[in-house]
């Protein structure tokens, strides 16, 4: 085998990447603190063709070095927008008809694998601080509360990482991934 060059990976142009159909996700970042996670999060969301980020409270914004940095200019691709308030915003998202998910660990929560995707549905996937996680407020309010099932000794993944798996989770099942 042989891996591929950049120029064999038949990528989209900018162009073509903002007007191509999006992946009916939108992921909110919750008082994110690291810049870098915060770059890694525009560029899982570039990856699988996410509709929008939207950076809530203390979540820094681009142009940033820090997020550059991670980020690989995909935060020139990837829609995103400044929100004050997560909770504020969550309400407005439902009012749009958008299903919300906090990704977090809670009472009742979904265990990722068992999480099924509607068809048709739009959803906003809700990730949290690093330390103090999605707030409660913003929890309660969610329509579901998935959680990313974990064996060993730590109780939480770092959220860049959380975003890529519940992103590629949901992605796959939006898309029928792996269905005969």
């Amino acid at each position: 085998m042989r891996k591929l060059k950049n120029s064999e990976l038949d990528r989209l142009s900018v162009d073509a990447f903002k007007s191509v159909e999006k992946t009916p996700l939108i992921i909110v970042l919750d008082n994110i603190r690291s810049l870098n996670n915060i770059g890694s999060v525009f560029r899982t969301s570039d990856a699988f063709l996410i509709e929008k980020i939207y950076l809530c409270g203390i979540t820094a914004k681009p142009p940033h070095k820090d997020i550059h940095k991670t980020a690989l200019g995909s935060t020139e691709t990837v829609a995103w927008e400044y929100a004050k308030n997560t909770l504020d915003l969550v309400e407005k998202l439902k009012n749009e008809n958008v299903k919300i998910c906090s990704i977090e660990q809670a009472e009742n929560a979904i265990m990722l694998n068992d999480f099924k995707a509607e068809p048709n549905t739009k959803y906003a996937l809700v990730f949290g601080n690093e330390v103090k996680g999605v707030a409660q407020e913003v929890v309660s309010a969610s329509d579901f509360v998935i959680e990313i099932p974990q064996f060993g000794t730590k109780h939480s993944l770092n959220i860049s990482v959380s975003c890529g798996i519940v992103v590629w989770d949901v992605f796959s099942k939006i898309n029928h991934f792996g269905k005969n």
